[in-house]
């Protein structure tokens, strides 16, 4: 964990010998833009798009505290039924959908902070709801125009915690370049991952998730010392990302996974009904351990931005960190307003914070995602 200086200003980074760094250069969230498929549906449309009467099916979709997602429906059949697509045109449906909605991000992102393709120094890609060689960042950088020198890495398959795993070396980049631009993208085409049945299983996933993509502009400033390299700009204003924490809930690793699915011959993901049970349990610890280390507590974190779940999830959370409902009222907006639209979520919510207008100099944000492993993913920000 990269910590924050000691709230009491003393410490060890202030024993630093004279002439050496007191304050190590900070990567800085500088910019953000989220984007979505074409057309939004209600629950209830949803339903009845795919002929679902089954009553207890019915009642998952109508009391998830969704009322739209956007998404990417099959085409129609010579019967006006919606059509089943097989796992290669999902494939396709997930390489189309999230390049179109990655680079709609990304160029937003850009504009946000003044920025222009030709600036991108380091792209990294986040997905689960598709498979794709070469990554997404290679074909974003030939379609785009971004410059082929641009290093990339794409993070693939770690679901709805993966924007902060991303995150946390994305910012690492950042810091070890001072002055360099650093875009990190989510992007889910969540339409092209679901299996559609009569079990409860796939009821859950379905009624879920949603497409989105949302992708944040990072640069870190230039450490405070003698021998910072000349002409490194400062970092354009934003929170500066202060440490992570992790936590793997190795007895519930199957409790979230996206597996193949012989009958029906495509992946499906599965959602243990305990999960929000297990990721509350475990919530405390984790966050604990990110504020210990920089010597903060709960109370004095002004922001929670907690992935949008699920509203058992999100109860979960809230309950056994003490939260309110106004701390985590982005959560359940974005939930309501998108569905789960894993990787990306609480950028969402991010967004929505800073268009609230209600950040200060000097608060603190606590971000947490939650995802297969069982895992819960934490960092620590400061504006």
């Amino acid at each position: 964990m990269i910590a924050a200086p000691p709230a009491s200003g003393t410490g060890v980074l202030d024993a630093v010998a004279p002439g050496r760094s007191k304050t190590p250069g900070a990567a800085r969230i500088t910019g953000v833009a989220t984007a979505t498929t074409e057309h939004s549906y209600t629950q209830r449309e949803v339903l009845d798009l795919f002929a679902i009467t089954d009553p207890k099916v019915r009642s998952v979709f109508l009391n998830s505290a969704i009322e739209r997602r956007f998404l990417t429906l099959p085409p129609r059949d010579a019967d006006g039924a919606l059509s089943s697509e097989v796992q290669g045109e999902l494939l396709d449906k997930h390489k189309r959908i999230a390049l179109d909605m990655g680079a709609r991000a990304v160029r937003a992102a850009l504009d946000d902070v003044g920025l222009d393709i030709a600036d991108i120094d380091y792209l990294c890609c986040t997905t689960t709801t598709g498979f794709l060689t070469p990554g997404l960042s290679a074909h974003l950088i030939r379609d785009m125009g971004i410059p082929v020198k641009t290093s990339r890495v794409d993070v693939v398959g770690m679901g709805c915690n993966a924007g902060l795993n991303a995150l946390n070396a994305t910012a690492s980049w950042a810091v070890a370049n001072p002055g360099k631009v650093a875009v990190m993208l989510c992007t889910e085409a969540c339409s092209a991952a679901y299996v559609i049945d009569d079990t409860l299983r796939t009821s859950v996933v379905n009624s879920l998730f949603g497409d989105g993509a949302a992708a944040i502009v990072l640069m870190a400033d230039a450490p405070d010392t003698a021998f910072a390299p000349a002409g490194v700009p400062a970092a354009p204003g934003g929170p500066r990302i202060l440490g992570f924490s992790s936590h793997l809930i190795t007895d519930a690793i199957g409790a979230m996974r996206y597996d193949w699915d012989d009958e029906q011959g495509k992946f499906s993901f599965y959602l243990d009904p305990h999960v929000p049970y297990v990721v509350g349990a475990n919530a405390e610890q984790v966050v604990g351990r990110l504020l210990d280390g920089a010597g903060l507590r709960r109370s004095q974190i002004d922001h929670w931005l907690v992935h949008s779940g699920g509203k058992k999830v999100i109860d979960a959370v809230r309950v056994n960190l003490g939260l309110t409902r106004h701390d985590v009222r982005h959560t359940t907006g974005v939930l309501r307003d998108y569905g789960n639209l894993s990787s990306g979520s609480f950028l969402f919510s991010y967004e929505r914070l800073l268009d609230e207008g209600a950040v200060q100099t000097g608060d603190y944000g606590v971000l947490m995602t939650m995802g297969p492993g069982s895992t819960i993913e934490t960092a620590l920000v400061q504006w």
